[in-house]
């Protein structure tokens, strides 16, 4: 199942690079970032149990240096995002960040082999979608990572899969607490990793057991 590589790069696609001029295409960003995400992925150093811990905080630093957390808040709390004071957007900032390092951190250590294959780009102005696709003997998922200039740099904010936006998608969910509860309830199951468990639990009860810029 290509599940484990689809999450590994949905919170690790981000651009390498300095502040100046914009690093190379954007599919070449993508590419180094991956290819850098695999490596540490790979290892057989790294495989061993007593190394579980040191090549988690591998990955983690690659996704903190790299992706652009406050894009993707900013996104995901849409109209939200603005009455927020400066120190509550850098709270929020920090705990979706951890609750996604947290959520996905078993699913990317499950990588076992499956490729990328890149299709094409197309870019508008400070934008950039590069299309891709996840392949393995089994399945292929359609991938576009949408990206936007930050600091002279390429920085992903986002991941299409199959047709659903991951920043869509919790903007979605994090609408509806807001909506029915409150601001600060979201932020207490941030912090408490549970937004999506209704979703989950809904789910449970009901199954038979066996635009560049978002």
């Amino acid at each position: 199942m290509a599940l484990p590589l689809f999450l590994a790069a949905l919170i690790c696609s981000n651009a390498l690079g300095s502040s100046g001029q914009t690093q190379g295409p954007p599919t070449e960003v993508v590419r180094a970032t991956l290819t850098e995400v695999f490596r540490i992925l790979e290892d057989e150093k790294l495989k061993d149990s007593a190394k579980l811990i040191p090549r988690r905080h591998m990955l983690e630093e690659v996704i903190a240096s790299h992706f652009d957390y406050t894009e993707m808040s900013k996104r995901a709390l849409a109209a939200n995002w603005i009455p927020l004071t400066p120190g509550e957007r850098t709270e929020f900032v920090e705990l979706f960040k951890s609750f996604l390092s947290d959520r996905y951190a078993d699913k990317i250590e499950g990588y076992s082999g499956e490729q990328v294959f890149y299709l094409s780009e197309r870019i508008e102005g400070n934008y950039a979608e590069v299309r891709t696709e996840l392949r393995s003997s089994k399945v292929e998922i359609p991938m576009d990572y949408r990206l936007h200039v930050k600091d002279g740099t390429w920085h992903a904010y986002d991941l299409v899969v199959d047709g659903v936006s991951l920043v869509k998608n919790y903007r979605s969910q994090f609408e509806k607490i807001i909506h029915t509860s409150s601001y600060q309830e979201l932020v207490r199951r941030l912090r408490e990793r549970t937004v999506g468990e209704d979703k989950k639990k809904k789910a449970s009860l009901t199954t038979v057991p066996h635009g560049l810029a978002a």
